[in-house]
């Protein structure tokens, strides 16, 4: 039976026209289930008692139960238990600006990255679109606020599970559904490339943030995997043709580790790598793990990384970090939780 949370208000149109019933249905369901949060078809009243009774037959409210919640300043840390016993979690944080959630897309992940401690757990499963989508609505319900902004940055990778990856989109997306505006919505990639044109052409206008982290092709495929299939070029070719169709600026997320990825050197390369796209760096200060081996640079060494780009002319920040009381690092919470 199909989860009501997992399915596009335009499947649910053809749904409705296949049972010889009006289209506009679909958008009373989707008030129902979103605006007004009911957790049965029951409580939807300007539905026929017939058309709830068939509803009940073909479609079920699933749910996914918080087991663990960590809190600190600004930040909440959640860690979620499926239908199925498998965990993943999400992290809200609170900014001037709004309630943003990071959720995950896949229960582990395949993507290999040595600094990651996601990746050292790896992938059971992906997630389906209702399961990212309760991700959501949990913490909201948990904290009785709206969340005006989703990243899709946390446990595994949204291009490795593109077809529930972008059903969640349109479903969070939709005037409808959450209505969260696309501008307030960003997914990240290692660099899966094939999807970045798809993503390309989806016409929905969700932030593009690619997880760089090296300024070459010797030092991205030591700690990333994927780059010995989808080389750095590949990645700004593909990513110049983005902006050109999109005309939207992208983001190039740059973890810095200690002697890997953080010399003045690496600094001055990636310039010249970037150099007249449009686009800016998230320069983020690795997180350090009880058991990946990776240190963070001294803030010396962050600031002088930042500096060098800074006088190039390019766009940058320093991510700002929340909460060091929470497991920070992405996947450390279900690591811990495995006893792995």
């Amino acid at each position: 039976m199909k989860s009501i949370y997992g399915i596009k208000k335009s499947d649910l149109e053809e749904y409705f026209i296949s049972i010889g019933e009006k289209k506009f249905k679909a958008t009373q369901v989707y008030e129902w289930v979103y605006r007004k949060k009911v957790l049965s078809f029951d409580e939807m009243t300007n539905i026929s008692k017939d058309i709830r009774e068939k509803l009940k037959k073909d479609f079920t409210f699933n749910k996914i139960n918080i087991v663990k919640k960590q809190e600190d300043d600004l930040v909440k840390k959640y860690l979620f238990e499926l239908n199925d016993g498998n965990k993943v979690e999400s992290v809200l944080m609170y900014h001037d600006y709004g309630l943003s959630i990071c959720i995950s897309s896949q229960i582990g992940c395949n993507m290999g990255c040595s600094f990651c401690e996601s990746g050292r757990l790896k992938k059971v499963r992906n997630l389906t679109s209702d399961e990212m989508l309760l991700q959501v609505l949990m913490v909201e319900e948990d904290v009785n606020t709206r969340i005006s902004h989703v990243v899709v940055m946390g446990i595994g990778e949204p291009f490795d599970n593109y077809d529930n990856f972008m059903d969640f989109i349109r479903i969070i997306n939709d005037p409808y559904g959450m209505a969260i505006g696309s501008r307030h919505i960003t997914v990240s990639t290692s660099g899966i490339v094939p999807r970045i044109y798809d993503f390309m052409n989806e016409n929905i206008g969700v932030n593009l943030a690619i997880s760089l982290h090296a300024p070459n092709d010797k030092i991205r495929s030591n700690i990333m995997k994927i780059n010995k299939v989808y080389k750095i070029n590949e990645i700004i070719k593909a990513v110049k043709e983005y902006i050109s169709k999109t005309n939207r600026r992208v983001t190039f997320e740059y973890i810095l580790i200690e002697d890997i990825n953080d010399s003045e050197e690496c600094a001055n390369e990636l310039v010249k790598l970037i150099k007249g796209i449009n686009c800016y760096i998230n320069l983020i200060p690795y997180n350090e793990t009880n058991n990946i081996g990776y240190k963070r640079p001294d803030k010396t060494k962050i600031m002088k990384f930042y500096d060098t780009l800074k006088k190039n002319n390019i766009n940058v920040t320093i991510r700002k970090e929340f909460g060091s009381k929470v497991s920070a690092a992405c996947g450390q919470l279900r690591s811990e939780s495995e006893g792995k």
